[in-house]
């Protein structure tokens, strides 16, 4: 009954065949020196699935999305394994920082003129579908204001599908060879060793991290709350050590199995067309993102690609995750996308009044 009680309604028959999908992807992905192909392979493999309508043992893939929570701290502790001179890279983040006032709402008006006049949807979905962060905020701003919630949630959703799968493959490219997991990278701290008390520290900012951000309403609590009390542990000089690399690895093949199960559910024809206009999107808010990394980048102290990544409109757990894996500050990106979600849900708010009298 206790086990029970962890799946959450599934059958276990269902949940193993769909990691069991996962992986596969995943080893195909690592054979073909794909980036991060623990991560991509999982999700092209069972969102190809889901979306043809393959069922396992009479059901589309499934598995306990609250699983992913618990890995999901790890990930924020590794992020907040921050480097001595980390205070003094903070202070020459400041352009950067501000340049997410600039690029949001310039993000989210390329958005919203595509979904318009392109995808013809109409005004409520073509906003909410625009927005450049903030995706659960985005669905019920969306439901309140009457968008078409189909639409709008897969608009959304290949939002961050896409992201995670272009910016690995534009960053090899850009490389010419495979980057992430696939090209050996370690992350920082990983030579440092990890004993008892390490284990029993990092353990704490997991946990306390993760509830403590959840009751002040932390954005993305589950990463940022870890994320910031890691960073003071090793800022205080408590640990220099990191969760191991295989923590990372499994975090990203649990969370790209949960994203690959969402495309369950939705007509061939209406992905199709979505995929498109959201192609157009991120092609977009990535040549902004590659403008501003390219104009900034020498004043932040970071290189292009880190900024790069820090605009990419994609998810904060996901793009943290790309970051580790490309071995670029994962705070530096983290710190962004929490920016950027914040701006984007303040404006997303206050802004759809000016558009709904203009559209009227």
């Amino acid at each position: 009954m206790r086990l029970k009680k962890y799946l959450y309604g599934q059958r276990p028959s269902v949940i193993l065949a769909s990691y069991a999908l996962g992986l596969a992807g995943s080893l195909i992905a690592m054979a073909l020196g794909l980036p991060l192909p623990m991560m991509l392979g999982s999700l092209l493999a069972v969102g190809i699935a889901s979306a043809l309508g393959l069922k396992l043992f009479g059901e589309h893939p499934r598995v306990p999305e609250k699983w992913r929570m618990v890995l999901l701290p790890i990930v924020g502790t590794a992020i907040g394994g921050v480097p001595e001179d980390f205070i003094a890279q903070l202070a020459t983040w400041w352009p950067t920082v501000l340049a997410v006032f600039l690029y949001v709402p310039l993000a989210h008006f390329l958005g919203y003129q595509l979904y318009r006049r392109f995808g013809r949807t109409e005004p409520a979905t073509a906003y909410f579908a625009a927005m450049p962060g903030g995706f659960i905020e985005a669905m019920e701003m969306g439901q309140e204001r009457g968008a078409d919630m189909a639409m709008l949630s897969i608009l959304q959703f290949l939002r961050l599908i896409l992201c995670i799968l272009l910016v690995p493959i534009l960053f090899s490219f850009i490389a010419g060879h495979a980057v992430g997991s696939s090209a050996g990278v370690e992350m920082p701290g990983s030579a440092a060793p990890l004993g008892v008390v390490d284990v029993a520290i990092l353990a704490f900012c997991a946990i306390a991290g993760y509830f403590g951000g959840r009751a002040i309403g932390l954005p993305a609590a589950v990463l940022v709350g870890p994320m910031t009390l890691s960073g003071l542990a090793h800022a205080m000089g408590l640990t220099a050590a990191v969760p191991p690399g295989w923590t990372i690895q499994l975090t990203q093949f649990v969370v790209g199995t949960t994203l690959g199960m969402r495309f369950a559910g939705f007509a061939l024809s209406r992905i199709w067309a979505a995929v498109k206009l959201s192609f157009v999107y991120i092609t977009m808010t990535l040549t902004l993102a590659l403008i501003l990394g390219l104009v900034l980048a020498p004043a932040a102290g970071q290189p292009v690609s880190a900024v790069v990544l820090a605009f990419a409109a994609g998810g904060v757990t996901e793009m943290a995750l790309v970051a580790i894996s490309l071995n670029l500050s994962a705070v530096y990106v983290t710190l962004h996308h929490v920016v950027r979600i914040i701006v984007t849900v303040f404006l997303g708010r206050f802004g759809w009044e000016l558009v709904r009298k203009s559209a009227d």
